[in-house]
């Protein structure tokens, strides 16, 4: 399995490629990263070092794996956070490259839009995804608040929830995973996940732990698309879900300020707990 995935890279901590690469290697997929930034650590811990990228270095990439002649045995590509539109327009670029040289690979637009009520990427980032990258995305793996923004409907219940899937699959993407979800439905000290493809759904629910880490977005993202080239939808978010949550368990256990995505490796491929996807109506 080959999987090119264009996101942004830390040094210290584990969010963008930083918690998707090394996954997805331990479970055995060839990864060919192209970092859109290069920080020294996630904004969120109050400054950081490092730059953006520019979009013609991103495309350089791209074009020098294209050379190699590979592009061929691109299974699916993964896009995350976009420091600024160029970069977006690039990594739109990377992915229809790779579906014109095989038309059977897979998009995955994870689409970092904000969280939480707020807005944390740059001006015209958004409108970018919505109207650029999900009309060419065969799934896409957005949290509530990003699945509210980009339809524009608002979730407070599970029947809202699969509505605004089904107005985002219209778009372009058959397969919509919303990677947290709280609903009347979800019970106090719960988290839903929630995978619909064409007209099917169902729901993963976990424990709700009471710290959040950057990171676990990304690094779900990645396992959904693992497990979906070699499965159906269910078990792609059960076995994505399960080993997220053991990874989120593990670092809270210790105290950690970071995802402990080495230490923890196990859980991605045996997680400790095994949390089945229900179908719903």
């Amino acid at each position: 399995m080959n999987i090119l995935s264009l996101q942004s890279w830390v040094a210290y901590g584990h969010v963008g490629n930083a918690a998707a690469v090394f996954p997805l290697q331990r479970l055995g997929a060839e990864v060919w990263a192209v970092n859109t930034v290069q920080f020294s650590n996630h904004p969120g811990h109050g400054g950081f070092r490092g730059q953006v990228f520019e979009a013609g270095l991103v495309r350089d990439c791209v074009t020098g794996i294209a050379e190699r002649g590979v592009l061929a045995q691109c299974d699916a590509v993964l896009s995350g956070f976009l420091g600024n539109p160029g970069i977006g327009a690039a990594v739109i670029e990377a992915a229809r490259q790779v579906k014109a040289a095989n038309p059977r690979a897979l998009y995955c637009c994870d689409p970092v839009i904000g969280d939480r009520g707020r807005v944390y990427v740059g001006a015209g980032i958004p409108e970018l995804l919505r109207d650029e990258a999900l009309p060419l995305a065969d799934i896409v793996t957005p949290n509530q608040f990003e699945l509210e923004w980009l339809t524009g409907q608002p979730i407070a219940t599970l029947a809202d929830a699969r509505r605004a899937i089904a107005a985002l699959q219209t778009r372009g993407p058959r397969c919509v995973l919303v990677t947290s979800l709280a609903t009347a439905e979800t019970p106090e000290g719960a988290l839903d996940l929630l995978v619909a493809e064409g007209a099917r759904a169902w729901r993963c629910r976990t424990p709700r732990l009471a710290v959040h880490f950057n990171g676990a977005g990304d690094t779900i993202a990645a396992l959904f698309l693992f497990h979906r080239l070699r499965g159906g939808a269910a078990e792609a978010l059960s076995a994505a879900a399960s080993s997220v949550h053991g990874l989120l368990r593990r670092t809270a256990e210790a105290g950690a300020p970071e995802l402990l995505t080495i230490a923890a490796q196990e859980e991605f491929v045996a997680p400790g707990t095994v949390f089945p996807a229900e179908e719903v109506a």
